[in-house]
């Protein structure tokens, strides 16, 4: 139950789950911690429905009928920018290294303790929120570093062949605090910001994962981030701000 201490939450929330007692307890946990939910049954419904939703963050369970939460997952991440939470039965940690290694925020187990589904939720939408606030009061806006740039203010990543990518928001989140840490060792705890996670949570360690190959293509040699065992990670580069401007808050 909802204390009387709890702020009132604006977000929505969408709940891609086939299952109706389930996505019934998915709508009451939220609920009662004041978000707004939308129900959708399938994926072709929340795909329908994405553009007049435009929900804060979305909870794709991947046992869905008509499509896999994966493939989902990745429509998503080209058509909004909201967080992704991946609710899932399945026990295999394959699918759910596969589905951060795709994009997702962070993941829930089936069954799952309705505090910790509210915790994941709030973690997303701080980061997803914390996100444009910085790269609106930041003064340094694009970070060029080895032949790389990345904007920090639309988290675009271009390679020194002139080849762009967009980074996740897990992704850029890590980027952002490496370009502004050079050479600096950055502990786990450090990297890990805000997001509610325990000792045992393994997401930061895929994210860096996904980070060094976009970085570097070619596995095994990954020149800037470097794990400095028993302390954190370091980022080995010379970081400048060629686009550096004055913005006003």
């Amino acid at each position: 139950m909802k204390s009387n201490n709890e702020p009132a939450a604006q977000e929505l929330v969408a709940i891609v789950e086939d299952d109706p007692d389930v996505a019934r307890v998915i709508e009451q946990v939220l609920s009662d911690f004041a978000f707004r939910t939308a129900w959708c049954r399938n994926a072709a419904d929340f795909l329908d429905r994405l553009p007049s939703l435009a929900p804060d963050l979305c909870i794709i369970d991947l046992g869905l009928p008509d499509m896999d939460g994966l493939e989902l997952m990745q429509r998503v991440r080209t058509q909004s920018p909201c967080g992704i939470l991946i609710l899932t039965g399945r026990a295999y940690l394959s699918d759910r290294v596969m589905g951060l290694e795709l994009g997702a925020d962070d993941y829930v187990l089936k069954p799952f303790e309705p505090r910790e589904l509210v915790a994941r939720v709030r973690s997303i939408l701080r980061r997803h929120e914390a996100a444009p606030a910085a790269s609106v009061s930041v003064q340094r806006q694009v970070a060029a570093f080895g032949g790389w740039r990345f904007n920090l203010a639309n988290n675009t990543l271009c390679a020194p062949n002139g080849e762009s990518s967009q980074l996740s928001t897990s992704e850029a989140n890590l980027l952002k605090m490496f370009v502004n840490n050079p050479n600096r060792i950055l502990q786990r705890e450090q990297l890990l910001g805000t997001r509610d996670l325990t000792s045992t949570d393994r997401s930061i360690d895929v994210s860096i994962s996904r980070l060094r190959r976009k970085l570097d293509p070619e596995a095994g040699n990954h020149p800037f981030i470097k794990t400095v065992y028993g302390a954190g990670y370091l980022f080995l580069a010379t970081v400048t701000w060629p686009a550096s401007v004055a913005v006003s808050t």
